[in-house]
């Protein structure tokens, strides 16, 4: 079944399609008019062409002199010229400017010629003249409509999916922040009861050896606890050599994995960061956890760390499953998980920490079914 946040990504693609539909729709229904408004100044000009051959061949004082000279005079929006086949203008309507010269007026005729197909006008038995029309000042803007309605859509669009994913991305805060807070506070309780527990204990089995690991692990929940409490705040970064928080962090998970799974730690040199030290100890540990669930039985993790310029490299590597290439960009998402049993949270709160907190990166290097896989953390040295 798919999570809510899968749900949200499918009615998003369906909002972008729907949207897509209505704006291509919109183009064309654009176009279709201008077609028809072109037309339309088509079968004026044909009129107008008529209009005048009926003026140039009528007699003085024939019923349908007033008419042809009314349609002629009616033309007030399509620049229109009327040349000889020497393109010569012999008469002009409704041009873009005033005054010109006769060679500017033969080159806009010219120019007319190639935008519309003449009109020819048989005047007499021997001489034709011919009618060059442009079009409208109308028409010409609703050319341009489209590509304007285009470009408004796609700006609309884009500042309507950047809000939606401010909304989402202000939700998801939201609920990461109660849900962290909620967590801590109703651990709180029951660690606290542990300690005291832990302590009676120790003091009635002093010799007892599995008290006091049974003790660390309570400390080290404690310390999960306070994690959890720290989401959401002002995460309090401190100078700290790398080295050392990670091996320490080997050593704890070496006790807690199988013997059967080597985790190996190297280092080109010692290098120091500005961390949250228990935040950064929870992205090393959930990284390794990880490594150990896409492990079968038997394999190796590899941690290694090296340095160039300003930045810090830390890669780790399993030779576990892998990661289908479909699945590598979806890996951090809230809710996605690829186990059995499993809320998909880990590697979203690793990214989290890595880049709200610590102004890093985090990102699978590298990854191939069945071989293995490399996540890389990105850190400015201090």
């Amino acid at each position: 079944m798919a999570s809510i946040y899968e749900l949200q990504g499918y009615f998003k693609y369906i909002f972008i399609g729907v949207a897509f539909l209505i704006a291509s729709a919109s183009i064309f229904v654009s176009y279709t008019l201008i077609d028809d408004l072109s037309k339309e100044e088509d079968a004026k000009m044909k009129l107008w062409a008529q209009a005048t051959r009926t003026l140039a061949n009528v007699e003085v004082g024939e019923a349908d002199f007033a008419l042809a000279q009314a349609v002629v005079v009616g033309n007030t929006t399509i620049p229109v010229m009327l040349i000889d086949k020497d393109t010569t203008v012999l008469s002009h309507r409704n041009l873009p400017q005033e005054s010109y010269t006769d060679s500017e007026l033969k080159n806009l005729a010219m120019k007319y010629m190639q935008i519309n197909e003449p009109i020819s006008i048989h005047i007499g038995d021997d001489e034709v003249q011919y009618i060059c029309y442009d079009n409208s000042v109308l028409l010409k803007a609703l050319t341009y409509y489209p590509f304007i309605l285009s470009v408004v859509l796609i700006v609309f669009f884009a500042l309507l999916l950047l809000i939606l994913y401010v909304i989402k991305k202000a939700e998801q805060n939201k609920v990461w922040v109660g849900l962290s807070k909620e967590t801590a506070h109703q651990l709180g309780t029951p660690i606290s009861s542990l300690l005291a527990w832990s302590e009676i204990l120790q003091q009635q089995y002093p010799d007892d050896t599995m008290i006091p690991e049974m003790s660390k692990d309570i400390n080290r929940l404690r310390m999960v606890a306070d994690r959890f409490s720290q989401i959401g705040s002002k995460a309090e970064l401190e100078l700290t050599e790398l080295n050392e928080v990670i091996e320490r962090m080997v050593v704890y998970m070496r006790k807690r994995m199988s013997r059967q799974i080597a985790l190996t730690f190297e280092a080109t040199g010692t290098y120091y960061a500005l961390l949250n030290v228990p935040l950064f100890e929870w992205v090393i540990e959930n990284l390794c956890k990880n490594a150990v669930d896409a492990i079968c039985e038997t394999g190796a993790i590899r941690i290694f760390v090296t340095a160039k310029d300003t930045w810090i490299y830390i890669d780790i590597t399993d030779n576990g499953r892998g990661i289908a290439k479909h699945n590598i960009g979806k890996v951090f998402r809230p809710g996605f998980t690829t186990k059995k049993r499993g809320w998909g949270l880990g590697l979203s709160l690793v990214h989290r920490i890595i880049d709200k907190y610590h102004h890093g990166k985090i990102y699978v290097r590298y990854s191939e079914v069945n071989v293995g896989t490399t996540f890389r953390i990105e850190l400015q040295k201090a």
